[in-house]
Order: C-alpha cells, then structure tokens, then sequence
C-alpha cells in the first residue's frame, strides 16, 4: 500500500511538473508574441504627415512658364522700410542688402538671362534729376527694367525724365507725385505698355500711413528675351 501511494505520488509530481511547463512554455509564447509585434510596429514605417505646399521662385504662389522670369518686388513703406527687387529666386535690391534709397529704385536685368546688370537709387527730392536722365539713357535694347518708389520720388522729376519712363512701357510715370507709390517692369525697346505696373497716390484721406499710402506689391512671369 505504501509501495502504491508513493506511486501516485511520483504521478501526481510528474504531472504538476510537465503542467508547469507547459504554461511556462505558454507565457514564454505569448511574450515572444508580444516583442516581435513590438518590434514590428516600432520598424514600421511611420505614416508621414501631408507634403507642405510647393514653395515658387520669390515666393510666387504659382510657378512661371518656360522662358519667363520669376518676379516679386514692393514699394518702399513710409520713409521707414526701403523697397524690396527679386527675381528667379535672387532678391536684387533690399534694405538688408543696403543698396535702396530715397526716391526712384531701378534694377536693369538682361532680357536674355536673366543676369543683373546694375542696380542703383536716384533721390528725387533732393538730388539731380540729370543723374538719373544719364543713367536711363545707358540702358540697351533687350533690357529688363525693374523700379520701385521709397519716399519722395517725384519732386524732382521733369518732363524729360518721365518720357524716357514712359518709353519703356509705362501708362503711370507722368501721373507720379509726392510721395506717391509706384512699381514698374518695363523693358527698352518694348513696343507696348508694360501689364506689370501699379500706381496708389498719396491721399491723406486714404493714406495707410501718415502722410504716405500703402505699400504696393506685385508679382509675375517676365517673358524672356528669345530674338
């Protein structure tokens, strides 16, 4: 009788045993389970968030046809923040670049490749509007002219500084007062006027500021020059 029940014993502990391991072996399976689907989801690709919307040259909001330039340019602020010249992605004139001043902004860009050529500033409230009559009548044939008003940029200007404006497109130049605001692409030798041209006067019942009107921006496709 002893000989038996220790015989069931040995059974009973036999059987605990391989219970024990079979739900060891149980809980490790369900463990690795757990790791690999861990591991899985960490090296996963993670879904990427919405593409940002495409950037443009100048900050375009749209992109400019195959042999146009790119352009974006403002008129001066006030007497405070000078005006501000990009093309293709290249800023041309800015008060960060220091190369704007008082009055009449001009950037001249060849009409080929879009290269700059020269960039300069004539105050037309206390400067030398022959200065500026000089340097007008150097501009080329083919060339891309680019201005832009701070401040004053009238006071000065003659009859004969506002016909060689006007020759190179523009419908607003003999309009152009104290302290009105004024940008203008424009070309030498174009036959027709310029369609980039914006002209706001200075109104002190409309004025954005005191005793200057807003600042003016324009942006566009400045078709190359292919003859």
């Amino acid at each position: 009788m002893m000989r038996a029940g220790g015989i069931l014993k040995l059974a009973a502990l036999v059987s605990v045993f391989f219970l024990a391991v079979f739900l060891a072996f149980q809980l490790l399976e369900i463990n690795l389970d757990f790791n690999f689907a861990h591991m899985f989801a960490r090296s996963a690709p993670i879904e990427e968030s919405p593409t940002k919307p495409s950037r443009y040259k100048c900050g375009l909001s749209k992109p400019c046809p195959i042999d146009h330039f790119s352009f974006k340019m403002a008129s001066g602020a006030a007497s405070v923040v000078g005006p501000k010249i990009c093309l293709e992605d290249n800023v041309l004139m800015s008060g960060v670049k220091n190369n704007v001043g008082r009055g009449i902004n001009i950037a001249l860009v060849n009409g080929r490749s879009g290269e700059l050529i020269k960039t300069d500033f004539f105050d037309m409230w206390a400067g030398d509007v022959n200065t500026l009559i000089q340097f007008l009548n150097t501009i080329e044939d083919g060339t891309v002219v680019m201005m832009a008003t701070f401040d004053d940029s009238a006071t000065k200007l003659n009859d004969e500084a506002r016909k060689l404006i006007a020759d190179l497109g523009s419908s607003n130049i003999n309009s152009l007062g104290f302290r009105d605001n004024w940008i203008f692409v424009g070309g030498k030798g174009i036959k027709t006027k310029s369609p980039f041209e914006q002209y706001i006067k200075n109104n002190a019942e409309t004025n954005k500021y005191e005793g200057w009107p807003e600042v003016l921006e324009m942006e566009g496709c400045i078709p190359r020059r292919l003859g």
